[in-house]
């Protein structure tokens, strides 16, 4: 996602009225304020679509790559989760970055992001398109394919929204990287 609206916003704002207009005060653990209700369902769903675009940029390349070398179904999905991953992590990276961390400190609050996040969707997504009748078995052209697939995506932002805003009320996932625009 890039943050760089969001990030150009903060400059001008003051940080402690942004935590409080976002259920974010007080990032650390003080023992209060964490019930998962200070996340706002509009940050949570933010941070799922985030998410979710790497994850289907990642996930469709995998799928295009793994049909066009003819790849079996268990190596074709292992390359689209794999580049789920890869993909997911590098928007949260490269926004990181821009603000300034270092790469070692943008790869840690990557992964603390977004590894919940994107395992979550993963697991939806893939499970839908495993279980839908010759959902893996469709090629690329074929209409099922693309359902099960766009389907898959759908039903995952509806059950990883509520564990994204439960994890950033709680000063996790996502609400990292607003320590860092």
């Amino acid at each position: 996602m890039d943050h760089s609206a969001h990030r150009a916003h903060h400059e001008h704002a003051d940080h402690s009225s942004d935590q409080a207009e976002h259920g974010h005060s007080g990032h650390g653990h003080s023992g209060h304020g964490h019930s998962g209700h200070g996340a706002s369902w509009s940050m949570a769903a933010k941070a799922t679509l985030h998410c979710l675009t790497g994850c289907a940029i990642g996930e469709i390349l995998g799928m295009v790559i793994g049909t066009a070398l003819m790849w079996g179904n268990v190596q074709t999905m292992a390359l689209a989760i794999t580049l789920a991953f890869v993909f997911g992590y590098s928007f949260t990276l490269f926004a990181v970055r821009r603000g300034g961390l270092d790469l070692k400190s943008a790869i840690k609050v990557a992964l603390a992001a977004d590894t919940v996040s994107i395992a979550v969707m993963e697991l939806v997504d893939n499970t839908i398109i495993a279980l839908t009748p010759g959902a893996m078995d469709a090629h690329l052209s074929d209409g099922l394919f693309w359902s099960a697939l766009l389907g898959g995506f759908a039903v995952a932002f509806v059950v990883t929204t509520p564990v994204n805003k439960w994890m950033i009320g709680r000063g996790k996932g996502h609400a990292v990287v607003h320590a860092y625009h």
